[in-house]
């Protein structure tokens, strides 16, 4: 089943997280938000109680899986790598993100 309008928000958490991790691998929370901030021009901030649920959540559906790995700076992290389900997620997420634009588009348009 689809997710609702009241559910987009967090579909767009999960867009962003999926995208991350379909561009760039494996990846710590910590970098996720920072590339996620990094490449808004620090417009998006996500912040450790939206994230950490999030991937939590994201990995109980199959989505993604963790993996204990080090970071740059020799810091032990568990580093998210999305699943064969996360990418169709993602392709699902995309179409409902694209959706979504374009029906505001046309009511800012049209209005």
């Amino acid at each position: 089943m689809g997710k609702s309008p009241n559910d987009r928000l967090q579909g767009t958490l999960d867009l962003l997280i999926l995208r991350i991790l379909a561009g760039r691998g494996a990846t710590h929370g910590y970098a996720i938000t920072s590339h996620i901030q990094s490449i808004s021009e620090d417009v998006l901030r996500i912040e450790e109680g939206s994230l950490y649920p999030a991937l939590h959540r994201m990995e109980q559906e199959g989505w993604i899986r963790a993996e204990w790995g080090t970071t740059t700076n020799n810091r032990r992290a568990r580093f998210y790598v999305i699943t064969g389900e996360g990418r169709r997620q993602l392709a699902e997420e995309e179409r409902n993100w694209e959706a979504l634009t374009t029906a505001v588009g046309r009511v800012l348009r049209f209005a």
